[in-house]
């Protein structure tokens, strides 16, 4: 049995120094735009969608993997990277149309893929600098930076779960089993369920009291790949489903963090 240490609680960013770059204004942001502020900014998770510079040329280095486009995450002041080489955060100002986040926090962990360790570069020597934000309200929102050098990164917002759901939603901690086994299931021939059980833990990150029985979870958790032969332990949101339809579950499970994972061998 391996086991196999993913994270800690809380997660933690170790702090890199980084340079401090050129603080020339950059240009206002369009006058079409609307009006952008911490709620608006923290209600969708924004994803690079095209990064051009001043003469129009697309920025082929920040499209090093086109099935996960960067992604930045605006939440109680702070700023998040994902899906570059490391996670990357810090504070963030917005003032007068303009975004400001004087450093960065990075973690420390290296990529085989050089494209991927640049990427990491590339992201933080464009945030670190000041950026004129626009934000295009619609169907599917846009939030556009724009550098003082001309270089316009575009963002599509996708609505986050709070935002879809209309609450902050309940953390809670949630085991699942290795293997899924059948369940039941009105209209789903031969389904196959995750089995899972709730954990607790206290203001310490210690595991307190009993888990509960296994049970299967006749729903999928938001965010989550289940691999077979891997036992995990989950930090999730739950938030209940207004006016969920006849065969679907009232409450919804989105992943949060995965703070503990276990490979077992068959008969464990």
């Amino acid at each position: 049995m391996k086991r196999l240490a993913l994270l800690t609680l809380p997660l933690a960013l170790a702090a890199c120094a980084k340079p401090v770059h050129d603080t020339d204004t950059p240009p206002a942001p369009a006058a079409a735009a609307a009006t952008a502020d911490a709620t608006l900014l923290g209600g969708y998770h924004w994803k690079l969608a095209n990064a051009v510079d001043a003469q129009g040329r697309r920025i082929d280095a920040l499209f090093v993997r086109a099935e996960r486009p960067v992604q930045l995450d605006f939440s109680d002041g702070r700023i998040s990277v994902t899906n570059t080489c490391n996670r990357m955060g810090g504070a963030y100002t917005l003032e007068g149309g303009r975004l400001a986040i004087p450093r960065m926090a990075s973690t420390m962990m290296a990529c085989a893929d050089p494209k991927l360790m640049a990427l990491d570069r590339e992201v933080g020597m464009r945030l670190e600098s000041p950026q004129a934000l626009a934000v295009q309200r619609g169907d599917v929102p846009q939030l556009t930076l724009t550098s003082a050098s001309g270089d316009a990164l575009t963002f599509n917002g996708e609505a986050t779960a709070q935002t879809r759901y209309g609450g902050a939603g309940e953390t809670v901690f949630m085991e699942v089993a290795a293997q899924r086994k059948p369940c039941s299931h009105p209209l789903i021939r031969d389904m196959q369920c995750l089995q899972v059980r709730d954990v607790h833990y206290d203001e310490r990150g210690l595991k307190t009291g009993t888990p509960g029985p296994w049970q299967p979870l006749y729903q999928e958790i938001e965010g989550y790949e289940h691999t077979d032969g891997v036992r995990n332990v989950l930090r999730l949101k739950r938030y209940d489903v207004r006016n969920p339809p006849a065969d679907a579950s009232s409450v919804a499970y989105v992943l949060d963090m995965v703070v503990e994972s276990e490979t077992v061998r068959e008969g464990k």
